[in-house]
């Protein structure tokens, strides 16, 4: 029977830090004039959806971008976006087929503590990608918001001020601040919660989590970055109940683990060892003991696997996104 796929949400006026990928992590971007032509209609259909774009980078095999969903819904710029891009690519470069994987990632992102945390991490994906190596190299990086946001590139539709006016009033002391936090982050690598929220980055991780009693845990959402009370706050926009968290079964975790890496449950409980279904896997035995507080014994009986194997994919945590 096939399990439910978890909708995204969609509601004006929210955050969202927004993810895309090539199919099988392959490239997406071959040179500067695909990216150029992609950030061409990213301009355009930011203006047509009515939305703010606050961050965004480009890298070879995916894309960030932070933005405040306006009148048009969110889903209708990204089909946009990247179905245009697709043709255009594949026409450009004589492939066919897909290119991105099936759905984008889309995390609705709590403003206070987050915002400006999201902005950074997403304008130090260059510097921990390898392809900028100085602040001063960030700052000339052409496909990134952080040099529009500094001054030294032009781009009407990235909303500057928002972002800006969070550090000072004036331009110019605003624009120093802002730099001086980017580079306060330069070394803090990868952050988990920033492509992925839910109850473990609300509990600050799966190993504090399992130590919570039930009637402990806060409302969580693997599409919300944010505290248990912003979290059941988006639900009620969304127009349903809230709902326990307790109640998550491995079954419904597995479920969304396998849509968000585009595959089906049984590829992800099977034997493959290709890397992309090794990290699905890793990903669905965190959470599922982490949130359905599933046992590592039982989780070796779910997939198949040695306890040993099991408990070493624990202590791996989340794997990057």
């Amino acid at each position: 029977m096939a399990m439910p796929r978890q909708a995204r949400l969609d509601i004006p006026g929210l955050v969202y830090h927004v993810i895309a990928r090539g199919i099988e992590r392959r490239d997406i971007f071959k040179d500067d004039q695909d990216r150029e032509r992609f950030v061409s209609r990213l301009g355009e259909l930011v203006a047509w959806g009515g939305a703010r774009l606050h961050a965004w980078c480009l890298l070879s095999n995916h894309f960030h971008l932070l933005v405040r969903r306006g009148e048009q819904p969110l889903a209708a710029i990204m089909r946009r976006l990247m179905t245009g891009h697709a043709v255009r690519f594949n026409l450009r470069h004589g492939r066919a087929g897909h290119l991105f994987q099936n759905r984008y990632k889309s995390i609705v992102v709590e403003e206070e503590p987050y915002f400006l945390q999201a902005v950074r991490y997403i304008h130090l994906n260059p510097v921990r990608a390898g392809v900028v190596h100085t602040p001063e190299e960030l700052d000339a990086f052409p496909f990134a918001g952080h040099a529009v946001l500094v001054g030294s590139r032009a781009a009407p539709w990235q909303d500057v001020d928002e972002v800006l006016e969070r550090f000072a009033r004036g331009r110019k002391e605003a624009v120093r601040r802002y730099r001086e936090f980017v580079l306060a982050g330069w070394n803090e690598g990868h952050r988990r919660e920033f492509t992925g929220g839910g109850l473990l980055r609300s509990a600050g991780g799966a190993e504090a989590l399992a130590g919570r009693r039930v009637e402990e845990r806060e409302a969580a959402d693997e599409r919300i970055l944010g505290s248990g009370a912003f979290v059941e706050e988006v639900w009620r926009e969304e127009g349903k109940s809230p709902r326990a968290v307790a109640g998550r079964g491995w079954e419904e975790i597995l479920a969304e683990v396998a849509d968000q890496w585009g595959m089906v449950p049984s590829e992800v409980l099977g034997k493959s060892k290709r890397r992309t279904v090794s990290l699905a896997r890793r990903a669905f035995l965190v959470h599922a003991h982490a949130e359905a507080r599933v046992s590592a014994a039982k989780l070796g009986r779910i997939c198949n696997m040695a306890h040993s194997s099991v408990q070493e994919a624990l202590a791996k945590g989340l794997p990057e996104d």
